[in-house]
């Protein structure tokens, strides 16, 4: 099984004078925020004769579209917006891009749509996991681990802490991860992928680690499907897979090398967000498990070298430079690593010599 990766969303409950409290961190363009929601009230939703799962007795769950207004403090008496009429058959997926001067990835003041698991706003998508259609709550950000910070840069939102509210009109029928089938799973896992990679050539390194979370989460349960495949035999296991899902999206379902190999590329591009992060011990940690699942990965090897030399594991390193170049000869970034760290060991060997000697003189 894989391990929790670090930007999990972490909850906790509380009970505050008899208010429904919780906490937890989320993920924003910038890093890492304390969320601590308080549910304020529920209020009866006309359900138009729609059969939905957005009713007052359920949550939406992976990929439901959620009917969902965001509001800040400051703007909560100007708001007078209406409530929406539209029925939930109608909803849509509203396109917006996540952009870095903000922590509240939504439109604010106006109904959007958000598609639940895509991963648009951590924040307002923690907060929907546990509501009811009509229900409202109120949110309080803090920027993770500096809450007595007062030189951090502010959002565009407002002061801290950040104070919103957030309300759930409707929502459509979604599962959760363990319902779905596996065709189902591997094109959530896919788009992640693809999502996760579009956020980190924006800058939005964040993101990007979060959409590959969630990605590898997706992939743990599918993990015991592929080794009866290779154990049975790849061709016979597939025809059973395909005989029992014969959706369109499980035609195009991995082969156990495509999969491995898909695994190895999420292990991979996680370790270099952790890079970017400053993270290299995670960093070194998901390299590793990348060039095991695929030996011939070239940037596996050269982030795992990469990770050893930020903890000064110099042998660790060179070991996978040398690694990388059998892999790929001549390969300019992979000869100046292999130099750096040879010059490294040779200066750390220098003065651990003379320390020596001057512990025997």
């Amino acid at each position: 099984m894989e391990p929790a990766h670090p930007l999990e969303t972490r909850h906790g409950n509380g009970d505050h004078d008899g208010v429904d409290v919780t906490s937890w961190v989320s993920v924003c363009p910038r890093g890492l925020w304390r969320v601590r929601r308080k549910r304020i009230h529920e209020q009866t939703v006309s359900t138009s004769g729609d059969a939905l799962s957005g009713s007052s007795d359920y949550c939406p769950k992976l990929g439901s579209l959620c009917q969902v207004r965001v509001l800040l403090r400051a703007h909560m008496e100007d708001s007078g917006g209406s409530v929406s009429e539209k029925r939930v058959t109608e909803l849509a997926s509203t396109p917006f891009l996540r952009c870095q001067d903000t922590v509240l990835q939504t439109p604010l003041g106006d109904w959007t749509t958000l598609r639940l698991g895509e991963g648009q706003c951590d924040v307002t998508e923690a907060c929907l996991e546990g509501m009811r259609a009509g229900e409202k709550c109120e949110i309080q950000l803090t920027p993770f681990g500096i809450e007595r910070d007062v030189s951090v840069s502010q959002p565009s939102e407002g002061n801290l802490p950040l104070c919103a509210t957030v309300e759930l009109q409707v929502f459509t029928q979604g599962k959760e991860s363990w319902e779905m089938s596996a065709g189902e799973k591997w094109e959530w896992i896919k788009s992640h992928k693809e999502r996760g990679g579009v956020r980190f050539r924006s800058g939005d390194v964040w993101g990007a680690a979060d959409s590959y979370s969630r990605a590898l989460k997706l992939l743990i349960p599918l993990c015991g499907l592929f080794r009866d495949m290779e154990k049975k035999g790849e061709e016979r296991e597939t025809k059973e897979l395909r005989d029992t899902n014969t959706t369109d999206e499980t035609q195009q379902f991995p082969s156990v090398d495509e999969f491995k190999i898909i695994k190895a590329e999420l292990h991979s591009n996680m370790s270099l967000c952790q890079l970017k992060l400053n993270q290299p011990e995670r960093a070194k940690a998901s390299a590793a498990k990348a060039t095991q699942l695929d030996p011939g990965a070239a940037k596996a090897w050269y982030r795992l070298g990469q990770a050893c030399q930020m903890l000064n594991e110099l042998e660790e390193a060179k070991g996978a430079f040398v690694k990388l170049l059998e892999l790929q000869p001549e390969l300019p970034p992979a000869i100046k690593a292999l130099k750096d760290v040879i010059s490294k060991e040779k200066e750390r060997n220098a003065q651990l010599g003379l320390r020596l000697s001057k512990m025997f003189n």
